[in-house]
């Protein structure tokens, strides 16, 4: 068993992919209209027909996808680039910020609702003294 990737559900397909592609830089390995998986093996999925899929039926509400009980992460070279180009076209939850571990990150929501970090890769952070 090996654990492969989470696939976010999103009400509006194009929307997504363009948000993914546009915002956060990730080029498509596949596109099947309504599952689109990017090179880095995210993945997005068009909610309803997964709904239809997986419990046969589509849910009516149009409520976001988006529950603030799971975190999209993502890494970036240069933290700061990524801030500037993705933070004008998003609603941010906060500004780059240093963790508690040290690492650089700033988040905010896709249009579904889904809460997204992007950080500095964890190798560029200073080790912790113990």
């Amino acid at each position: 068993m090996r654990f492969i990737n989470p696939i976010p559900f999103v009400r509006d397909i194009n929307h997504s992919k363009a948000f993914y592609q546009n915002r956060l830089g990730l080029k498509i390995r596949e596109d099947f209209g309504n599952f689109v998986l990017f090179e880095s093996g995210f993945a997005i999925h068009e909610g309803s027909s997964l709904e239809q899929t997986i419990w046969r039926q589509a849910s009516i509400g149009e409520e976001p996808y988006g529950r603030r009980n799971l975190l999209l992460y993502f890494e970036h070279e240069d933290v700061d680039v990524a801030f500037e180009k993705i933070a004008p076209h998003v609603e941010l939850i906060h500004p780059i910020e240093q963790q508690a571990w040290r690492q650089r990150v700033f988040r905010f929501y896709d249009p579904d609702g889904h809460a997204i970090e992007v950080g500095e890769p964890q190798s560029l952070t200073p080790p912790r003294n113990s």
